[in-house]
C-alpha cells in the first residue's frame, strides 16, 4: 500500500496518488496518431496480458500495478531485455510499492516484442526517450 503522502514522480502525473482511488490510472498518457502495425498488434496483446494490471495505455493503476508510460520505464534504465524478463520470470518489486508481478504466461517472444513496440511507441509520444 502506498503511505501519504505519495507522489507519483513522472512529468504526465495526473495527480497525488493519495486522491487517486484503487484502479484508477497513475498518469496521464498521450497516445500517437498513428501505431505502427507491430505496435498496434502489441496493443491487442498488451489489452489482453497487460491492461488489467498496467492500466489502459500502460497509464498504470493505482494500487494494482505501474505505469508503463512512465520514465523509470525508458529505453536507457530498462532495457527489451528487461521487459523480456518481466514476462518470463515475473519481477521483485523495487520501483514501486505495489508488490511483485507474477511471471506472464501464454506469451511467445514474439508477443512480448510487440507489446515493447507498442510501449515505447507510447513512451515516444510522452517524450520519455
Amino acid at each position: 500500500m502506498l503511505q501519504p503522502p505519495f507522489f507519483v514522480f513522472s512529468q504526465n502525473v495526473k495527480v497525488t496518488a493519495t486522491e487517486l482511488k484503487v484502479g484508477e490510472p497513475i498518469a496521464d498518457v498521450l497516445v500517437p496518431n498513428q501505431i505502427s502495425e507491430l505496435g498496434l498488434l502489441g496493443k491487442n496483446i498488451f489489452e489482453l496480458k497487460c491492461q488489467s494490471c498496467h492500466g489502459i495505455n500502460a497509464a498504470g493503476r493505482h494500487e494494482i500495478g505501474p505505469p508503463l508510460a512512465h520514465k523509470i520505464y525508458e529505453l536507457s534504465h530498462h532495457s527489451d531485455q528487461s521487459f523480456y524478463r518481466a514476462v518470463a520470470l515475473g519481477v521483485k518489486s523495487h520501483h514501486w510499492p505495489l508488490g511483485n508481478m507474477a511471471a506472464v504466461e501464454g506469451l511467445t517472444k514474439g508477443d512480448v516484442k510487440a507489446i515493447i513496440s507498442y510501449v515505447r511507441e507510447l513512451q515516444r509520444e510522452n517524450g520519455i526517450f
